[in-house]
């Protein structure tokens, strides 16, 4: 959903009116294959301790060796959720992706990074698309939020309001951290698929981990070029489904009379999460 200045990468002269194309998985050639492994095996390595169990285990279930056959993982969402991802060239307009998430179909771009942008790619590729955000849509209760998120989007593009939902987009499925019964963890795809900032979400002593609040999630802008100063945490993903249920049209009117909150700012009313293990938080206090 954030688009970057430079003209988009991909080839759109073959989509279809939804933005979808063929997968055509046959046309990567060895040498995607073999960056895709090398991809996914640097990030599978840094899951434990970091990324929350189920991610760790859908990620396991839809490996496969080199880029995924699409249809493949297809077969693997229908019978746990009801999903579908569909191939697109890249980055897809608003409404666009909406429409797909609102019908439980979750756009995957098909064209993979270039081995110099091995560490940081400005557009998400497929492995971001993949590897960070597939593994979740086998989780029932997130991939309900998804989908209500989805029809929340095109009802907030008829009222000016698609910024305050990105922003939501972005601390949480890009951006989130949980608190589990293990520590902090992360869901967010943006963080999973990254080589430097999962290990920053959650050991680093610089960034804000601020309890979720959703109005306070609207109003904070984020930072597309560097490893976000605020991260913000949810008890579960109940939580951010049933928190975000209700209309937003009145919470949107309000928003529009409020002033966006700077990233680096910690306010008043802020609720900060420790980074420490809750196990040892108990043994501090004891």
């Amino acid at each position: 959903m954030i688009k970057p200045e430079n003209p988009l990468r991909g080839d759109y002269s073959q989509m279809r009116p939804d933005y979808t194309v063929d997968q055509q998985w046959e046309r990567y050639t060895p040498e995607q294959h073999a960056l895709y492994r090398r991809l996914f095996e640097r990030q599978i390595s840094k899951l434990p301790g970091y990324a929350v169990d189920e991610f760790i285990a859908g990620a396991q279930r839809l490996s496969s060796d080199g880029i995924p056959r699409f249809d493949d993982a297809n077969e693997i969402l229908a019978r746990a959720t009801g999903w579908q991802i569909v191939a697109v060239p890249g980055l897809v307009p608003d409404d666009v992706f909406f429409t797909h998430l609102a019908h439980r179909r979750f756009p995957v771009t098909v064209w993979l990074r270039e081995p110099a942008e091995f560490d940081y790619i400005v557009e998400p590729d497929v492995f971001h698309d993949f590897f960070g955000h597939v593994p979740l849509l086998l989780n029932p209760v997130f991939a309900d939020h998804l989908q209500e998120y989805g029809r929340g989007g095109l009802k907030a593009m008829g009222l000016d309001a698609v910024g305050f939902l990105a922003r939501l987009y972005w601390y949480t499925v890009e951006f989130g951290l949980i608190l589990t019964d293990k520590g902090l963890r992360t869901y967010g795809a943006g963080i999973l698929s990254s080589g430097g900032e999962i290990i920053h979400c959650i050991d680093s002593p610089r960034p804000h981990r601020v309890k979720f609040d959703l109005m306070r999630v609207m109003q904070t802008e984020y930072r597309i070029d560097r490893y976000q100063d605020t991260y913000f945490v949810i008890d579960s993903y109940e939580q951010l489904f049933e928190e975000t249920a209700p209309d937003f049209t009145p919470l949107y009117e309000k928003l529009k009379t409020l002033p966006a909150i700077d990233p680096s700012h910690v306010l008043p009313g802020d609720t900060l999460v420790s980074n420490v293990n809750p196990v040892d938080q108990r043994r501090q206090a004891a």
